[in-house]
């Protein structure tokens, strides 16, 4: 077994800062050509930009001290030959030799590179607030149509909750865009689709078009679905409108919507109640490699619960209307996760966006492994629906 202890050195020494770190020379295993990895400051909390390089892009996402070591073990021991790092006091390399064989050589920082590593951090933290993936004061046509910006590019006041919320959720998707991208064998997809269930008014809908086509250059298909037919015929004609010939809007209902079409993204954002399970339980079945939903109004559960089910320590949640509400929606989307993990995915549940703008807030992300999993239901599934006596349609559904 190689010895990555080196790597707690670079993440947890607190007498050192680190720099910087490159992983190159790839393997045939290797997905991308090389990993670049910076710190950098989220609410003043110290984490690492990790990029990753094919020929023609860049993916980026952020991981904390504890992510970012099994990351780059896995990284190092399958993937890459050369891995470099840099702190102000050391630096330490990870070679690999035609055997597999890792060894690891440690020198000191030349004094010469040995500067202020802190003000760099706060630099980068400082760069990274001011970027939004729609950035203020350059006009974006659909936001332009949809009420939330000026035709100067200035974001309108009383809209500028719901510009920072699509802002955030195309992070999410930038995180993970390499899933939606790289085929098994390492190459990336010619064009991919994209699906959102329930997409009503559709400013995230035109958002994906807009950040996957228009500024990535990918070419796309995407479908929104929603019940609403003087929506989507309004949709439709502002696709029409702007352009977007691969954004395409229908009407109908995810429980019943039949397709022959592939997806590589499916995307729902406040679904209600039991419509998430549904599209969930969808995108499961199409095996879908990326899944992000932000669920809404999870009633299923908490008309459900009852005292004579429910585990006695429990109980108490039943007791104020409120407490019992959010009880439920918190149990609806943990059992949803475990769900999702029996299925073969890598799930988070993250902080949509702040609580003071909604307290629907939690984004469920699910990204398939490319490991063969069991269908076995969880033991925290199964321990959960065991103490309330009841579980999401979910279930059911898969």
């Amino acid at each position: 077994m190689s010895d990555f202890s080196a790597l707690k050195e670079l993440f947890f020494d607190e007498s050192s800062l680190f720099l910087r770190g490159i992983l190159s020379k790839p393997t045939k295993n290797a997905r991308f050509k090389k990993i670049r990895i910076t710190p950098v400051k989220i609410k003043d909390t110290l984490h690492f930009h990790v990029e990753q390089f094919t020929e023609k892009q860049a993916f980026q996402k952020n991981m904390n001290k504890v992510e970012i070591i099994p990351f780059l073990e896995n990284a190092i021991s399958k993937e890459y030959r050369t891995a470099v790092f840099e702190t102000n006091t050391k630096l330490i390399s990870f070679l690999t030799n035609k055997k597999g064989e890792i060894s690891v050589i440690k020198n000191k920082t030349k004094k010469e590179n040995n500067y202020n590593a802190t003000k760099n951090i706060e630099l980068q933290s400082q760069n990274r607030k001011k970027h939004y993936i729609l950035q203020e004061g350059i006009p974006v046509p659909f936001l332009v149509e949809l009420g939330i910006m000026t035709k100067d590019g200035n974001v309108i006041a009383q809209k500028y909750n719901k510009f920072r919320q699509l802002n955030r959720f195309l992070e999410y998707i930038d995180d993970v865009l390499s899933n939606v991208l790289i085929q098994e064998d390492g190459k990336e997809k010619p064009e991919i689709s994209v699906i959102d269930f329930g997409c009503g008014k559709s400013y995230l809908t035109f958002a994906v078009y807009y950040y996957l086509v228009v500024l990535k250059k990918i070419k796309t298909h995407i479908v929104g679905l929603d019940l609403k037919k003087d929506v989507i015929e309004h949709c439709n004609k502002l696709a029409e409108k702007l352009k977007y010939e691969s954004l395409k809007f229908q009407t109908g209902d995810i429980a019943q919507y039949k397709t022959n079409a592939s997806f590589d993204l499916m995307i729902t954002l406040h679904a209600c109640d039991t419509a998430t399970d549904y599209a969930l339980a969808r995108a499961v079945k199409w095996n879908v490699p990326v899944i992000l939903a932000v669920p809404c109004c999870q009633h299923e559960l908490n008309a459900n619960l009852n005292k004579q089910k429910i585990n006695p320590g429990f109980a108490v949640f039943l007791k104020y209307g409120i407490i019992k509400e959010r009880f439920a929606s918190l149990a609806t989307d943990a059992m949803r996760a475990e769900l999702l993990e029996s299925s073969g995915y890598f799930v988070q549940l993250l902080e949509f966006i702040d609580m003071e703008h909604t307290p629907k807030n939690i984004l469920i992300r699910a990204v398939k492994k490319q490991a063969i999993c069991s269908d076995k239901k969880t033991s925290a599934f199964s321990d959960l629906k065991n103490a309330i006596g009841t579980a999401p349609i979910l279930e059911n559904l898969l």
